[in-house]
């Protein structure tokens, strides 16, 4: 038989099974990394992530998640030019290609229907703007902190989260590292009594109000988007000085430190130790350079510099009418008694943020709770605001955590919220 007849035969064969309606099928292989075999992750299974604003401790929290076997980062967002060349770099060398999208505007990168999650990380004045603008175009959110400029957009972050449905993680990643979980569940246990008072550490205890620096010229959009860079914040003019990490607006107009940018995670630890996630205390009051402040419960936090022991950064302290305990990022724990320590677990020194992002990543897939999710992160928030609204007015205020308002205090209630620059009036 000729060539051209074995052809023929052959589509005559096909026509005819065709018409009888049968199926003919070849063999095939499936890789098995596809179906997740072989130490690979089924494409079905992957997290498809962006990032927004990957400077410093973005790059960190970035290294995380590439080491996760389950994502799959496909494009950075930055109004620097640099940090977006730098982050594709570090992506593409990862994943052996070039296929790492690059965006000056956020809005470009949250429009990507196949993008899950994103990782914010930009300077304080975007944060919880940026995590908003995320959870309304329908993508899970790891953010760092502070997470909010003030109390009324702290409310408003637990509102879109509660109202959206999507997965919220506040980068406060001591709530998953073991030492942090030890001390706080001795508090909650009741181990250690009755709690009473409960001390955190801030930043500083120097609130002030944000200011200008001397103007310089602009640079070109593909450098520095300056408008980006500011989005919320009040406009100012350009200066260098200002692109650094932690930009100059660290929460509410407020800066100088205060009880944020750490406090977010020692006084987030306190609010967790007391229970108090869902709320936030109702009295705040500068006192012998310290921040005070009550619980509608009765427990005491003293936001305090000094007085710890050298157990490290962002210290906590749990005192209950039967005992006491301190730790910090050393990872050692110290207690009123050698009995509270026995079976305190694994030493992990300083604040890795693998189990945080873990978490993250499996209430992604789950739609659970993750151990720092938009209500926690809201309220630990209002906290420190309120608590710079005592330390800038240098007196005592109350707030209703039901109401939230300070009851009868217009000069407090004005630091509440703030004007947003447009387009970004949320």
């Amino acid at each position: 038989m000729s060539q051209g007849q074995v052809l023929l035969s052959r589509r005559r064969l096909l026509k005819t099974a065709a018409k009888a309606g049968a199926v003919l099928t070849l063999p095939y292989v499936v890789p098995g990394a596809v179906l997740g075999k072989d130490g690979g992750v089924a494409p079905s299974e992957r997290i498809i992530l962006g990032g927004i604003g990957i400077g410093n401790r973005g790059t960190y929290d970035l290294g995380c998640f590439l080491h996760e076997p389950d994502v799959r980062f496909v494009a950075v967002c930055d109004v620097k030019g640099e940090r977006r060349k730098v982050v594709k770099e570090m992506v593409d060398n990862r994943y052996g290609n070039r296929d790492c999208a690059t965006y000056i505007d956020l809005r470009e990168l949250l429009a990507r229907r196949d993008i899950d999650a994103v990782l914010i990380a930009t300077g304080p004045s975007w944060h919880g703007t940026a995590a908003i603008l995320a959870a309304q175009a329908g993508k899970d959110v790891y953010c760092e902190k502070p997470c909010t400029r003030n109390i009324a957009q702290s409310l408003a972050l637990a509102q879109v989260f509660r109202r959206t449905g999507r997965v919220f993680q506040a980068g406060t990643q001591r709530r998953s590292l073991p030492n942090f979980v030890y001390a706080v569940e001795l508090a909650r246990s009741g181990r250690l009594g009755k709690l009473q008072t409960m001390y955190a550490h801030p930043m500083t205890l120097n609130v002030q109000s944000s200011g200008w620096l001397p103007a310089e010229p602009e640079r070109s959009r593909e450098d520095v988007d300056w408008d980006l860079y500011l989005g919320p914040a009040p406009w100012r003019p350009f200066n260098a000085k200002h692109l650094r990490s932690f930009d100059f607006e660290e929460g509410g107009g407020l800066v100088g430190g205060g009880c944020l940018p750490w406090g977010s995670h020692c006084v987030d630890l306190c609010q967790w130790a007391n229970d108090a996630d869902r709320t936030a205390p109702a009295e705040y009051e500068p006192k012998e350079g310290q921040l005070h402040a009550r619980y509608a419960n009765g427990v005491r936090l003293i936001i305090r510099m000094n007085g710890w022991l050298p157990l490290g950064s962002c210290p906590v302290r749990f005192e209950g009418d039967k005992g006491w305990v301190e730790t910090g990022d050393d990872a050692e724990l110290v207690a009123s008694s050698p009995a509270l320590l026995a079976g305190k677990g694994v030493k992990i020194p300083g604040y890795p943020a693998d189990f945080h992002i873990r978490n993250f990543l499996d209430c992604v897939k789950t739609r659970a709770r993750t151990r720092s999710d938009a209500e926690a992160t809201c309220y630990a928030h209002i906290a420190c605001h309120a608590a710079n609204i005592a330390l800038f007015l240098g007196r005592k205020v109350c707030y209703d955590p039901a109401q939230n308002e300070f009851p009868n205090d217009d000069e407090a209630n004005r630091l509440r919220s703030e004007a947003l620059r447009e387009p970004w009036r949320l």
